[in-house]
C-alpha cells in the first residue's frame, strides 16, 4: 500500500537531532518558555520575513488570539472563505464575531477576491484568507480593500508553510498570521503546535500577554487570557525540521509536477497551480464525479487517499443556522475533492505507480 503520509518516514532524517534534543531538555528540567521556544520564534520569524513569531498550542489557538488581540468580538464580520476547514471559522465565531462567507474560485480553491466587497459592510472589521492546500491567496485585492475599508488582514497560514505571494513569503502578507504545526503539516512537530506571526510591536506584546493567561508578569494579569504554549519540546522539533522545510517543499513540488503532467484521465480534473515556483502542496487535491467509486477503487488498486474536506462549514451540525445557505462552488468542491499521495517521502516509484493507478481508472 502506498500510504497517503508515512509520518514515521517524514521524521525519520531528523530523528537522531530530535532524540539528542529532547534529551537536552530532559536533562535540563525547563519545559516551558525557555531557550527551544525563544529560537524557534526567531528563526521562524526570520524564515517568514515578519519581525516577530509567537509560538502557541496550535493553529486555532494562533487565529483565536489574534482576533481575541484585536479586540473584536459580538457584531463584529469578519470576511471568510466558505471553502475552508472549520477552524478558520471557528476562531471568528468563538470570538462573539459573525463569519461572513465567500465563495472561492473554482480554479485554485482559494477565496474569490472578486467576490470580497459585495460582502463588506459598516460592520466588516478584518478578511481572513485562508492559503488553502499550499497556495498564497490571490492577495493584491485584498491588500486595495483593506486599505479602502481599514480592515486588518489576519491570515490562515495553517497548510502554506514557506509559500510565496510575489517576493513575501505567508505570514508576512497581512496584519498577522496564524501557522498549525500539526504533525502533518508541512512544517510538523511531534503533537500539536501553533505559531503566530506579525510586524506590529504592539500587537506581539499583546498577543504574547494574552497566551499567557494575560500575563508578562507570573502572578500579575493584566488581560484576561487563555493558556496556549508551544512547549519546548515541540519548539525543539521544530527547530530542528526547519533547516529542511525548503527542501521538504521542493520535493513535494516535484511530485505536484508530475502529477500534474501526467495525469492524463479525462475523468480527473487536477489542481491549478498560478505560480509552480509559490506553491507548496501541502496536499495535491483532483476532483472526480463518484468520488466513492474512485476511492475505493485506488484502495484496491494500493493507493491510500484521504478527503479534505468532505463537508463545508456551512453544511455542519456545529453551524445549523447555515445549513440552507446556497454556496454551489463551496459544495461542488467538497463534493468531488480527492486528495493523492504527497510527501517528502514518497519515492519516484511509488508517485508513477499513482499516476499509473490514476489513469487506469474507468467508470464501471
Amino acid at each position: 500500500m502506498i500510504k497517503f503520509l508515512d509520518l514515521h518516514a517524514v521524521n525519520k532524517p531528523y530523528q537522531a537531532e530530535i532524540e539528542a534534543g529532547i534529551k537536552e531538555i530532559l536533562d535540563s528540567g525547563w519545559y516551558l518558555l525557555g531557550k527551544h521556544n525563544e529560537e524557534f520564534c526567531t528563526n521562524f520569524s526570520s524564515y517568514c520575513g515578519t519581525k516577530y513569531a509567537l509560538g502557541v498550542a496550535n493553529g486555532l489557538d494562533a487565529l483565536n488570539l489574534i482576533i481575541k488581540a484585536y479586540g473584536f468580538g459580538g457584531g463584529d464580520e469578519i470576511i471568510v472563505p466558505a471553502n475552508t476547514y472549520i477552524a478558520s471559522i471557528l476562531a471568528i465565531s468563538q470570538n462573539g464575531c459573525t463569519p461572513v462567507l465567500v465563495e472561492p474560485d473554482p480554479a485554485t480553491y482559494n477565496i474569490n477576491p472578486n467576490l470580497i466587497e459585495e460582502k463588506i459592510t459598516a460592520k466588516t472589521k478584518a478578511i481572513l484568507p485562508v492559503h488553502l492546500y499550499g497556495q498564497a491567496v490571490e492577495m493584491q485585492k485584498l491588500w486595495e480593500l483593506a486599505e479602502k475599508y481599514n480592515l486588518k488582514i489576519i491570515e490562515d497560514a495553517a497548510q502554506a508553510h514557506g509559500a510565496y505571494y510575489q517576493d513575501k513569503r505567508v505570514g508576512n502578507l497581512g496584519d498577522a498570521a496564524g501557522f498549525s504545526f500539526y504533525p502533518g503539516k508541512n512544517l510538523g512537530c511531534l503533537g500539536d503546535g501553533g505559531a503566530i506571526t506579525t510586524n506590529d510591536e504592539a500587537l506581539y506584546l499583546k498577543l504574547k500577554a494574552l497566551a499567557n493567561y494575560g500575563s508578562n508578569v507570573k502572578y500579575v494579569n493584566i488581560y484576561q487570557g487563555v493558556n496556549s504554549r508551544l512547549d519546548e519540546i515541540q519548539a525543539a522539533v521544530l527547530n530542528i525540521k526547519l533547516k529542511g522545510l525548503d527542501a521538504d517543499n521542493a520535493k513535494r513540488r516535484k511530485i505536484a509536477t508530475y502529477y500534474q503532467k501526467n495525469i492524463t484521465n479525462p475523468l480527473i480534473v487536477t489542481p491549478c497551480c498560478m505560480i509552480p515556483e509559490t506553491h507548496v502542496w501541502h496536499v495535491f487535491v483532483v476532483r472526480v464525479k463518484n468520488r466513492k467509486n474512485f476511492m475505493d477503487y485506488l484502495e484496491k488498486s494500493g493507493v491510500q487517499t484521504l478527503v479534505h474536506y468532505p463537508i463545508p462549514p456551512h453544511k455542519q451540525q456545529a453551524y445549523a443556522e447555515w445549513n440552507s445557505l446556497n454556496l454551489p462552488i463551496t459544495e461542488q468542491i467538497h463534493n468531488e475533492v480527492v486528495s493523492l499521495p504527497i510527501s517528502p517521502v514518497l519515492s519516484d516509484d511509488e508517485m508513477r505507480t499513482v499516476v499509473e493507478v490514476v489513469n487506469a481508472y474507468k467508470v464501471t
